[in-house]
């Protein structure tokens, strides 16, 4: 198990953001409670959830990487990201099949 912050800065409102991820929704909401994060600002949509993130601004990111988050590429979360769609639609497939 693990938590990730990605290298995106993406600006907004005057500041750089980055996305918290980890292995499971409860690690993230923990971890992210550690940062004084509100449970309010989880980013989720019931339709994809393996998009389950935290938006955090560039300071945060580097408590967040102290902390023991991993630090990882744009790229690196795209990938996690989409092995972990796959594995969703994968196990759902397998719980439709008769």
């Amino acid at each position: 198990m693990a938590v990730y912050v990605d290298d995106s800065r993406i600006p907004w409102r005057g500041r750089e953001w980055s996305h918290l991820i980890a292995d499971t929704t409860e690690e993230l909401h923990a971890f992210a409670a550690g940062l004084g994060h509100e449970r309010a600002w989880f980013h989720r949509s019931p339709a994809r959830p393996w998009k389950d993130h935290y938006d955090i601004p560039d300071a945060t990111r580097e408590v967040a990487i102290g902390l023991g988050a991993r630090p990882i590429t744009r790229r690196d979360a795209a990938e996690m990201l989409r092995a972990r769609r796959l594995a969703f639609r994968e196990a759902a497939r397998a719980h439709d099949a008769p």
